[in-house]
């Protein structure tokens, strides 16, 4: 899989694309991704991106011509995939589109920023909108980070055991289970017995009773 991601602040996102899983990914050979400063597509000798919106509102909007010419750039190499707008209004990114988005080749992540993007590019330019909860950030790139690291975790051979990653929270509509490790007791906490008793189907059960109880405690409305 390859994942560019344009953004006027790469320096906010490199450091989470290049260290613990997705550094291992992109060492492993199994993912690519690349950053592109918005400001290297601009025409201007200020490399400004951004300008005042028509019809007076306040703040400010980023301009079509540097995310046409990015995109326009990155196409004219290889096809895509999605062409995915970080933004509060789009759809709500959740595990069945991460492991969708993971089938992919090539994805090109666009990080909103300002007051929001000239509404041409999303009309004509991108194939995918995603929010990652119902509140609004600075800029997409902590979004867009969010989105890479989700996605690229569930390639077969990134994570060493891959039923880690099928275990996960959600993966099945449930939280996971509770986990415990060594010791089996610490200051009179206890691991509960049947996790000790190696009986490997009465701990499946045990799992699935626990991932159901805590959904319907803490996520009732994955349930429904």
């Amino acid at each position: 899989m390859r994942i560019d991601i344009l953004t006027v602040l790469p320096e906010m996102i490199d450091g989470c694309v290049s260290c613990s899983i997705l550094k291992r990914a992109q060492d492993k050979r199994l993912a690519e991704i690349h950053l592109h400063n918005l400001r290297d597509y601009t025409t201007n000798k200020w490399r400004r991106v951004d300008d005042y919106p028509f019809g007076g509102e306040a703040g400010m909007v980023m301009q079509i011509e540097p995310v046409d010419r990015a995109i326009t750039a990155l196409k004219a190499e290889r096809d895509y995939d999605e062409v995915i707008y970080t933004s509060p209004d789009g759809q709500l990114f959740d595990q069945p589109m991460a492991n969708r988005l993971s089938l992919l080749q090539n994805i090109i992540i666009l990080c909103g920023h300002y007051k929001g993007i000239d509404y041409r590019i999303r009309e004509h330019l991108i194939t995918l909108e995603i929010s990652v909860g119902d509140y609004v950030l600075t800029g997409g790139e902590l979004a867009a980070a969010i989105i890479a690291d989700a996605t690229i975790r569930l390639i077969p051979g990134v994570i060493g055991d891959e039923q880690s990653a099928l275990s996960d929270s959600f993966q099945d509509g449930l939280l996971a289970p509770p986990v415990y490790t060594r010791p089996a007791e610490y200051k009179g906490w206890k691991v509960p017995d049947i996790l000790l008793s190696g009986h490997e189907r009465k701990i499946a059960e045990w799992r699935l009773q626990q991932a159901q109880e805590r959904t319907e405690l803490l996520r009732p409305d994955l349930l429904k």
